[in-house]
């Protein structure tokens, strides 16, 4: 039995489900898509925290990252991007920011964050 996927699909997302996969002739099955190889991630996911511990941000892999304040849990979420040791954000709000990577130290807003459990953070950690 036939579909046509112009009913149930528009243009655009049809030519993407079509390249996507394909279908064998002689079986009801569909392949999986050819290429799936991802880029590992970069060396900087993780969870970066203020010497106080009131600020982490985590760097997700999927290039996201999510901001506590305090005991606010997702005060700022967005995007980023990471050049060489420079990262550059843009929250979900549109606002802009950047940052500069030493190592397990994280300079960015006028804040110093050091990757947790490094031993930066132990020798910074206040209590």
């Amino acid at each position: 039995m036939r579909f046509p996927l112009r009913t149930v699909l528009s243009g655009a997302a049809a030519a993407m489900l079509l390249a996507a996969c394909s279908v064998s002739p002689d079986r009801d099955s569909v392949a999986a898509p050819a290429d799936t190889h991802r880029e590992p991630p970069h060396p900087y996911v993780g969870m970066w925290v203020t010497a106080d511990g009131h600020i982490r941000q985590e760097l997700l892999a999927n290039g996201r990252y999510d901001e506590a304040r305090g005991g606010r849990q997702s005060a700022y979420t967005g995007s980023y991007q990471v050049f060489g040791t420079r990262i550059e954000y843009v929250d979900d709000t549109g606002f802009t920011a950047d940052g500069t990577f030493d190592a397990d130290v994280l300079h960015h807003g006028g804040y110093v964050f050091y990757r947790e459990g490094s031993d930066a953070h132990r020798r910074h950690r206040r209590g």
